[in-house]
């Protein structure tokens, strides 16, 4: 009898281990089904770059920068600020921070020959003012016709006008006496009202009890001048004028500016310019303000004081009196049967239309109120945008007929 049990004990061990094999590896699949993918760890940062050795913060001799207190030359730069600093490339050191990069070695430092005063700031209109708004501005054109003047007057790009005039006639009861400006404000137009209000008053204190000689009546309107400047300051009125005054009297003209507003005559045809501009283009204005200590600044052509006004003479600024002077230029000359009219201005006019164009206008025209208004208007369409005064003087009611 042959025995078969063995055998078959040796195929059930088999046929059972395969079976668990087989259901184990079911199993590790629907592990591998059911458990989500592990996350993938972000990478990490970059090392921070090394820094030269001249990035790092290091202490300046006390004799360069003595206002650097010894606390900010103890403290160490901030990491993060350095590293700010080298991406954009600055490599300067600034008084008062945390940090300081310096390029150069500490004795290769230039010191600043002086101080710098403090800025005045002057707007220069209203940059955010759309360009059709701008142009609606633009279009406003004022005109007047008054006893002996005419005035036609345009705002610029400015959301407020900051040109003005004043007129006085009749001086002491007499009809050939009167005095004429025109005022150009900066800063605001505080200023410009005040000169308007009170500037003919003073001159017109000042003249009384004075002789009909040139020297008085010129310290007269040299006081008149100063008293409205020390008022206006006194009212600690923000921003200053420029203003351009013609005195009419017993048969004599008396021009007196301060800025750049001008004054031009025409004698048989021919400008005559009466005043001189206060501007910093003028080299004996930049001596004057540089011999007392003032700062300037030129940017784009134009110098300014303290990087701010262009016009060294001017009333108010009280931030900038120490340079801006309030002391005019004045031009005396009689009234002769030569001399037609007066053309008195704002910058506005003068910086687009020659002294001459604007005489030979007025000549072609014959209407002085009409010449206003197209000198307004020549000026505009030559692309100026700020405010604009013109005023016109018929000087033959001024004069004197003096007897053969």
């Amino acid at each position: 009898m042959i025995c078969v049990r063995p055998a078959f004990l040796r195929l059930s061990i088999i046929s059972i281990a395969l079976y668990f094999l087989r259901l184990l590896r079911r199993m590790s699949c629907m592990a591998l089904l059911i458990t989500p993918p592990p996350k993938q760890s972000s990478p990490a940062p970059p090392p921070p770059p090394s820094h030269p050795w001249w990035f790092c913060r290091r202490p300046l001799p006390n004799d360069e920068n003595p206002n650097i207190s010894k606390k900010h030359i103890e403290s160490s730069c901030k990491e993060q600020e350095c590293n700010n600093l080298s991406h954009m490339g600055i490599h300067k050191f600034a008084k008062g921070n945390d940090f300081c990069p310096i390029k150069k070695p500490a004795d290769e430092i230039i010191k600043p020959s002086r101080k710098r005063p403090a800025r005045l700031v002057v707007p220069r209109g209203l940059d955010f003012i759309d360009k059709a708004k701008g142009m609606d501005c633009m279009k406003e054109l004022e005109v007047i016709k008054g006893k002996d003047f005419f005035l036609a007057r345009r705002k610029g790009r400015r959301e407020v006008m900051e040109d003005r005039h004043a007129v006085v006639l009749d001086i002491s009861g007499d009809p050939k006496q009167a005095f004429f400006v025109v005022i150009d404000g900066h800063g605001g137009h505080a200023a410009a009202d005040y000169v308007a209000e009170n500037l003919g008053k003073n001159i017109v204190n000042e003249l009384e009890g004075v002789r009909n000689t040139g020297n008085q009546i010129e310290a007269a309107l040299r006081g008149g001048y100063s008293a409205t400047d020390r008022e206006c300051l006194a009212q600690d009125v923000n921003g200053g004028a420029c203003a351009a005054g013609v005195l009419l009297k017993d048969g004599e003209l008396h021009a007196a500016n301060v800025g750049d507003c001008k004054v031009v005559l025409s004698r048989r045809g021919k400008a005559i310019t009466l005043t001189n501009n206060h501007r910093l283009s003028r080299e004996d204005e930049r001596a004057r303000i540089e011999n007392s200590g003032g700062f300037l600044y030129c940017h784009n052509g134009v110098w300014r004081v303290n990087g701010s006004l262009a016009v060294s003479r001017a009333f108010g600024d009280l931030h900038l009196k120490d340079w801006i002077i309030c002391e005019p230029e004045i031009v005396r000359l009689p009234l002769t049967s030569e001399c037609e009219f007066l053309i008195m201005a704002s910058d506005g006019l003068w910086d687009k239309v020659s002294d001459q164009e604007a005489v030979d206008v007025v000549s072609r025209e014959k209407n002085l109120l009409e010449s206003c208004r197209k000198l307004v208007d020549i000026s505009s369409s030559r692309g100026n945008r700020d405010d604009i005064t013109v005023m016109m003087i018929n000087l033959h009611n001024f004069k004197i007929d003096i007897p053969n």
